[in-house]
């Protein structure tokens, strides 16, 4: 499976992006997607997730503000991130994420969200 994340860029505080993930590969195998974050000197944190059956996962502080989607075709799966709202601390490097039923996981390469005035 191949991740490919888009949309980020600066933007200032109170506006809104949306990211996008596409993957593509065996995408059959793919359970569960997910977005990271890692802020500059903190630790890779899940921001949201879609598993297996459609249940949507948001951390608490971007519960309300940002919203997880996700489209299938017969031959890709791409995953949206609306982030609405934006504050300084949602500034991080963004990495989408995939599950498979089994084996490892993959991870995209990530793309960089500059909230700031």
């Amino acid at each position: 499976v191949q991740l490919q994340a888009f949309g980020g860029g600066l933007v200032q505080p109170g506006g809104s992006l949306r990211l996008s993930c596409a993957a593509s590969g065996s995408i059959f195998s793919i359970k569960d997607l997910g977005w990271y974050r890692q802020a500059p000197g903190k630790q890779r944190e899940l921001v949201a997730s879609i598993i297996a059956g459609g249940s949507r996962y948001y951390v608490d502080n971007v519960k309300g503000r940002f919203t997880i989607s996700r489209d299938n075709t017969k031959s890709t799966v791409t995953m949206y991130l609306q982030m609405n709202s934006l504050n300084l601390d949602d500034t991080a490097v963004y990495y989408c994420n995939a599950k498979p039923w089994v084996g490892p996981e993959y991870w995209g390469q990530g793309t960089l969200v500059t909230v700031s005035s």
